[in-house]
């Protein structure tokens, strides 16, 4: 009986003693939370699918809460997530922008020489990782598609050896902008037209030799430009997207024609027949 006792005493103790060390831990380590985070995560789908370029539905949470992430990143929820979280966040969803990824490469086939027929993995980072160069230019796109693999909406393919972005199924997760191993692929303002189509930071003279649709630093865009939104980095030309107006006299001037015109060219409507009398 007394063994019983003992070991009763014991056991209490050492779970107040533990209970109490708990207690202190919680305390001295204790990280806060904002609020606004779990409000966040209750309105996220909670599909965890990783669509936005985050973990998950915490990370993106958490990324909306910090900054990182606009109230309106999450493809999956869509408009009504949008809404919901800009309410808890201050914020009206209407007014941010929605992003979408860019290629920065012009070099098809045709304007950027191969270096030769590539055998081994279909896959940009691993080729990049062994060193390899399929094309004369070392900034250009390496056409194996590691950027078209990991887009969850299938947003990208690869047309004449270079990325192209379907701006319409693209929702701006950047799950391409981590995998290309160049660099190429950037989020731009959906109704900022006007880009470089280039990533080549050579002198023109080395650039012609490897490109025929790089850039070659003459700087007549910047010269055009009224609202100071083309500068040059080095020896490319960069387009500030909070500054540009659309108006499209740097493309019009561009000699190597990788400055995208203000607005996509849409097909004109047919003339309607006329109807007899």
């Amino acid at each position: 009986m007394n063994t019983i006792l003992i070991t009763t005493i014991v056991i209490t103790v050492i779970g107040i003693i533990v209970g109490a060390g708990l207690v202190f831990t919680g305390k001295k380590f204790y990280v806060p939370v904002d609020e606004r985070e779990a409000a966040v995560r209750e309105c996220l789908p909670g599909n965890n699918c990783g669509a936005c370029g985050y973990a998950g539905c915490d990370a993106m949470a958490a990324a909306i809460v910090s900054g990182e992430a606009p109230v309106n990143g999450c493809p999956v929820g869509g408009a009504p997530v949008a809404a919901k979280i800009g309410g808890i966040m201050g914020t009206d969803a209407a007014t941010v922008e929605r992003k979408v990824a860019f290629v920065r490469c012009k070099g098809t086939c045709d304007a950027c020489k191969q270096q030769g027929n590539y055998v081994g993995i279909n896959d940009c980072r691993s080729a990049a990782l062994a060193g390899i160069s399929l094309k004369d230019c070392d900034y250009g796109c390496m056409g194996l598609g590691s950027c078209a693999s990991v887009c969850p909406q299938g947003a990208i393919k690869m047309i004449d050896g270079v990325a192209v972005v379907n701006p319409n199924l693209c929702v701006g997760c950047g799950l391409c902008v981590k995998a290309c191993p160049k660099g190429l692929i950037e989020l731009v303002p959906e109704s900022k037209h006007v880009r470089v189509q280039c990533m080549n930071r050579d002198k023109g003279p080395i650039v012609k030799k490897v490109c025929s649709a790089g850039c070659i630093g003459c700087t007549l865009c910047t010269r055009q430009c009224q609202f100071d939104a083309i500068h040059m980095d080095g020896n490319l030309a960069k387009v500030a997207y909070e500054s540009c107006t659309q108006c499209g006299k740097c493309a019009e001037k561009c000699p190597a024609h990788i400055i995208t015109p203000p607005c996509p060219v849409k097909p004109q409507a047919q003339p309607a027949e006329a109807t007899e009398a």
